[in-house]
Order: structure tokens, then C-alpha cells, then sequence
């Protein structure tokens, strides 16, 4: 053995004779690899300071990096009649982040070979088979309407180009819709929706334009119907006991042990004073369990277990042990899918250089000016009704989570708050 170490060291001693007599310059110096760039200093000022100010009642927000949490963060009430502050077990309804978890569940199913994105969504929901789209008005001021000239494809509801309007629509469709009544009082599953919903005139030509609409209530329909199980027991199996998110779901009652962590949501008044939205109006959804089980909304979590789900599509659709979706699936939803001729992108723009995915923003390019919250070329990320924000960005290799309860959305500026501090770093992702 002594001989063979030797003879290895002699070796050894060879080659580095030969390399630098062949290369007497020094090597290059290697950057470290997973260098940390967020700054907890930098992030606990900038929320601690939105809550000083009175901008919001409180705020929670995690980050990692590198795999690694760099960073929690809370400050403010949760429940401000109460005294309770914000804390990392906090309970919020995540509203339209419920939308990429959908999209996830779904999107399980397109690789099994259940369905294929072009295919028209007529084919497993027949409903869709016979729309008409409005038209404008004849000569005598009545409604118009014409066949689609395509039909509306799977792809279009996953990216909010099928053509559906909305019950704020004035005019023919915006009457249909709301005439519709399509959640009935949450009494409606989401095939009964559908049917409902097929009824309703299309407001554009599929692929046309981007519209946000109750797409993603489709797509829990289509989920369910190509499972054959409900939308909330397809979630626990395929999605939240694998990743272990153990408070996601959709019902939150009364009599649970967590109930007391459900924080309520507040209304933030023209005059920057904040009015707590009465619970049995605000919590209504969460409080039971009711036939409509939404796509679009109406989920529940921590701060934690929503940043397991992040840190799974991070990880190209694995977390720990939990593969969920194949990276190439998690690419394919994170990939801007916005058809070049819509030129109508209703109020994505101001989301910044984005196009759109699979129930995602997709960031496409580099933050413009100053007014544009900081960002990665990559990044894909949405946000909730009730200023909630998450974005995961794969060149630097962060995830970001960050809850609040504040309505209307984000008049305050808070999520571009916590962008510039997270980014404040990483200079190409600053808005200059």
C-alpha cells in the first residue's frame, strides 16, 4: 500500500510538473458557487416600515435561496381587534393563488396522456361544442353573434385566451353571465359551472385577446372529469401530502384546532384607515363545505406549506423525496405562451415585462424603469385578490412568499416593496 501511495504522489507530482510548466499563468479566479444575495437587513426594513407607516396591519414573507431559507420575516397584526400578531403559522386564504395549484393538478394529468393541449376542449367537455361569440350590434341595435372560428382549445383556458368574459362586462355578455348565476350561492360544482359558463356568449374570437376570467374553474372541471375525483380530494393525494402541506385546503370550520390562526381580511379605505371586513362575509367561503370546490380561488395555507409548493416548481416539480411533475412539465408552464398576434393583454402589462404561462406570469424581460417592481428574466409568479404575492426564479435560484390581507389589491405599492428589497443585490433583476 505504501508503494501504491507513493507511486501515486510521484504521479501526481508528475502532472503538476508537466501543467505548469506547459501553463505558468494563475487560473482564473472561480466565483463561490450558491452565493446568498438576499439581505434580511434590507427586507425586515422595508416591511417593518410598510407597517410603521400604516401602509398595511401586517405582513409575513419567506425566502430561499439556494435551498436554504435566507429569510422570515413578520410584523404587524393578523388580527388587529384582537392583538394577534402576524406569525409564521398565520392561516390566509390565498384567493388567486389557488390558480397555479389547479393548473399543477391539472397539468399532472396532460402527463399521464389524458388530454393534449391543442386538442379542442369540446372533446372531454362536450358542452363547449356549440358557443357562439358576440359580434356587436345589427342596424337595429340588437346583438350579433357568430360561430368561433376555432374552437376553443385546452390551451386557451390555461392561459386565459378561450374567450370567456366576466359578470363587471357591461353590454349582452355581461348580462348572460351574471343572468347565469354560475356559483349559485357555492352551491354548484364546477361541471355545473361549465355547462353554465358554455351557455354564456364568448366576448372575443378564442385566441384573440387576454382576458382574465373563470378559466381556471374550467380547468377543475376538466381535472375532475379526467380524474374521476373530486377536486379537493385530488389536491391532498396528488399534491399537498406528498409536499406535506399540511394546512392547504379549502374548508377551515369553526370547530378545527387551527381555526384560531385564520386571519381576517381588511379593507383598506380611500383614506388610508383600514376596516375589517365582518368574518361571516369575508371567511363565508372557508367556513363550510359547500358543493363548489373553485379553481380560481378559495384555498387556504401558511406561509410554509405555500412555500413548499414553490420551492416543488423550483426544484423543476420535485421537493424532498415528492416528485409532483417532471421538470419538462414545470418548463412548459413557466414558458411565455402568449400568442403573438394578442395585442390585447387587458391589465397584464401591469404585472411589468411579462407575458403569461400556464396560470403563471412569465417574466420575459428586465424591469423597464424605476415605477417597475424588481424581477428576473425567467421568473414566473402570480398574486391573490387579497395582496398576497409568491414568484419563483430559477437563474438565481429563489423562492419568494409573501402574506398579507389587505383589499382592494395592492394599492400600496407593498409587493414591489418586497421585490427591491429581495433583489436589492442582484442588480440586473432592479428596475433602473
Amino acid at each position: 500500500m505504501k508503494l501504491l501511495k507513493l507511486a501515486a504522489v510521484a504521479a501526481f507530482s508528475c502532472v503538476s510538473t508537466l501543467v505548469l510548466a506547459a501553463d505558468p499563468a494563475p487560473a482564473p479566479a472561480i466565483a463561490p458557487a450558491n452565493v446568498v444575495h438576499v439581505q434580511p437587513a434590507v427586507i425586515d426594513t422595508a416591511l417593518k416600515g410598510m407597517v410603521d407607516s400604516k401602509a398595511i396591519v401586517g405582513v409575513s414573507a419567506l425566502v430561499y435561496e439556494h435551498g436554504q431559507e435566507v429569510y422570515f420575516g413578520a410584523f404587524g397584526l393578523a388580527d388587529r381587534e384582537n392583538n394577534k400578531p402576524f406569525a409564521r403559522d398565520t392561516i390566509v386564504e390565498i384567493f388567486s393563488m389557488t390558480k397555479p395549484v389547479i393548473g399543477v393538478a391539472l397539468m399532472k394529468l396532460y402527463e399521464r396522456g389524458k388530454f393534449q393541449l391543442d386538442e379542442p376542449l369540446s372533446k372531454y367537455l362536450p358542452e363547449w361544442g356549440n358557443v357562439k361569440v358576440y359580434a356587436g350590434q345589427d342596424a337595429n341595435g340588437q346583438p350579433k353573434y357568430e360561430p368561433p372560428k376555432r374552437p376553443i382549445l385546452i390551451r386557451d383556458i390555461l392561459r386565459h385566451t378561450a374567450g370567456f368574459g366576466t359578470a363587471d362586462d357591461k353590454g349582452p355578455v355581461g348580462e348572460a353571465y351574471r343572468a347565469a348565476d354560475l356559483r349559485g350561492g357555492f352551491q354548484n360544482t364546477t361541471g355545473v359551472i361549465s355547462q353554465k359558463l358554455a351557455t354564456v356568449p364568448l366576448l372575443y374570437q378564442p385566441g384573440t385577446r387576454w382576458l382574465y376570467s373563470d378559466a381556471v374553474d374550467i380547468q377543475a372541471a376538466l381535472t375532475e372529469k379526467l380524474s374521476g375525483v373530486p377536486m379537493d380530494k385530488y389536491l391532498d393525494l396528488h399534491i399537498f401530502k406528498p409536499l406535506g402541506m399540511t394546512t392547504a385546503r379549502y374548508t377551515i370550520l369553526p370547530t378545527d384546532p387551527d381555526r384560531a390562526q385564520l386571519a381576517p381580511v381588511y379593507t383598506r379605505n380611500d383614506d388610508g384607515t383600514f376596516t375589517r371586513q365582518p368574518d361571516d362575509e369575508a371567511l363565508k367561503f372557508n367556513s363550510a363545505s359547500w358543493p363548489y370546490k373553485p379553481g380560481s380561488f378559495g384555498l387556504v395555507a401558511t406561509l410554509d406549506d405555500y412555500m413548499k409548493f414553490a420551492r416543488m416548481l423550483l426544484g423543476g416539480g420535485k421537493l424532498g423525496r415528492a416528485r409532483v411533475l417532471k421538470p419538462e412539465t414545470v418548463k412548459l408552464m413557466a414558458t411565455d405562451a402568449m400568442p403573438k398576434e394578442v395585442t390585447d393583454k387587458s391589465w397584464l402589462p401591469s404585472k411589468g415585462q411579462v407575458g403569461f404561462g400556464i396560470d403563471f406570469a412569465v417574466r420575459i424581460a428586465p424591469p423597464k424603469d424605476a415605477s417597475e417592481s424588481s424581477g428576473q428574466v425567467g421568473e414566473f409568479f402570480w398574486d391573490g385578490a387579497a395582496s398576497t404575492v409568491f414568484w419563483v426564479d430559477p437563474k438565481n435560484d429563489i423562492a419568494a412568499v409573501l402574506f398579507t390581507q389587505m383589499r382592494p389589491f395592492d394599492k400600496v405599492k407593498l409587493h414591489k416593496t418586497f421585490r427591491d428589497a429581495v433583489y436589492h443585490d442582484i442588480p440586473e433583476a432592479l428596475a433602473h
